[in-house]
């Protein structure tokens, strides 16, 4: 083989999507040869233990278990190790990738990405991000605002699994066979809410021919990027004062930015009675009570979430800030003399809505 003739196909999906049962899918097809790395946070690794206890070609497929971590954070090293010494091999013909259901595709991908340019002279290169969708989880839980399962204490699954939907140049719909028909056309016109662009296929326990996966354009980062609802209303809609953008399937976008910090009681009351008419919103709050951490907000259908993330740069101590103002000056071309790089950003997706109406509730949570 030569250089970068061995693709990479990352399978993400939250847990119980149905990527462990898409692989022991793709290992069952005959006269293929896949390496396949599978990733589990836990510290035994379940999913690898089910693959080999299929009666599937597994003795003919190298496998790589990876064990207390994530790819995308943690494990990046070794992860990469492992992809360049299972591409040595002149005849695996693909590696997968199985992430751990917690996994945020876009860090696995930027890895790859970074990887491939400081290492001109590998042979792999990233083929596609596959995103398995629970479609009758997608039903239930999002479409329908449903709670989450009880034993999922993290109200934050369902905008982990739109981030996962968002990212990917291929979306399986596994499960299909747990809704009807017109269920399934509802579910299939609600993702295309939120990704319009990457291919969707329609299975039931994972039954996917390889080639469907291989077969197709090379991985594009920023074309991947840029596919999801939330990033063409940043690209398009990059003021308040403009108005709503509206693409072919009727959903309209638009960006809110405001340098004053919101009153923390009052957002949580908007969150409370959120409108039905928004789909997806994403970005970045700050609250009157804390002038020091960057808060990312996110909601998909009924649920929301708030977390804190990392410090606004002008809450650092001034001998800190200093010389940080001083290596990268652009930062004050959007620093204001009060506020410093503090700023809400959110965009909103939807269909239906009254933009007037919105920015009225935005107004109404800002501090006094």
């Amino acid at each position: 083989m030569s250089k970068r003739e061995v693709p990479i196909v990352v399978v993400t999906g939250y847990l119980g999507s149905g990527k462990t049962t898409l692989m022991q899918k793709i290992l069952e097809q005959e006269n293929r040869r896949i390496a396949l790395i599978v990733n589990d946070m836990g510290s035994i690794n379940i999913d690898a233990a089910l693959l080999n206890n299929s009666q599937n070609t597994i003795v003919q497929v190298e496998m790589v278990e990876m064990q207390n971590g994530c790819i995308c954070c943690t494990l990046r090293d070794e992860f990469m190790a492992e992809i360049e010494r299972l591409s040595n091999d002149e005849s695996i013909e693909a590696i997968f990738v199985e992430a751990s259901g917690i996994s945020e595709p876009s860090s696995i991908a930027g890895a790859f990405v970074t990887y491939e340019e400081m290492t001109p002279d590998t042979r792999v290169y990233l083929k596609t991000v596959v995103s398995v969708v629970d479609a009758d989880r997608i039903y239930r839980e999002f479409l329908h605002d449903l709670m989450a399962d009880d034993e999922v204490e993290d109200g934050d699954v369902i905008n982990l699994i739109m981030d996962q939907i968002e990212f990917c140049n291929l979306m399986i719909l596994n499960k299909t066979d747990l809704l009807s028909g017109a269920q399934l056309e509802e579910v299939k016109a609600g993702l295309r809410n939120l990704q319009q662009e990457a291919d969707m296929i329609c299975c039931v326990n994972g039954d996917v021919d390889l080639e469907v996966i291989l077969n197709r354009p090379d991985f594009d980062f920023e074309e991947v990027e840029a596919y999801s609802t939330v990033q063409k209303a940043l690209n398009s809609c990059e003021h308040e004062d403009k108005e709503a953008c509206v693409d072919e399937y009727g959903i309209s976008s638009f960006v809110y930015e405001d340098r004053r910090p919101l009153n923390r009681d009052a957002f949580d009351k908007l969150l409370e009675e959120y409108p039905e008419t928004l789909i997806r919103s994403k970005g970045y709050i700050w609250f009157d009570d804390d002038w020091k951490h960057v808060q990312l907000f996110e909601q998909a259908g009924r649920n929301a979430s708030v977390t804190e993330l990392s410090e606004w740069v002008s809450a650092w101590p001034d001998e800190e800030l200093a010389p940080i103002i001083a290596d990268f000056p652009d930062l004050k071309d959007d620093w204001d003399e009060v506020y410093g790089d503090r700023c809400n950003q959110l965009v909103f997706i939807g269909k239906g809505y009254k933009k007037a109406e919105i920015l009225k509730l935005l107004d109404e949570c800002v501090a006094v």
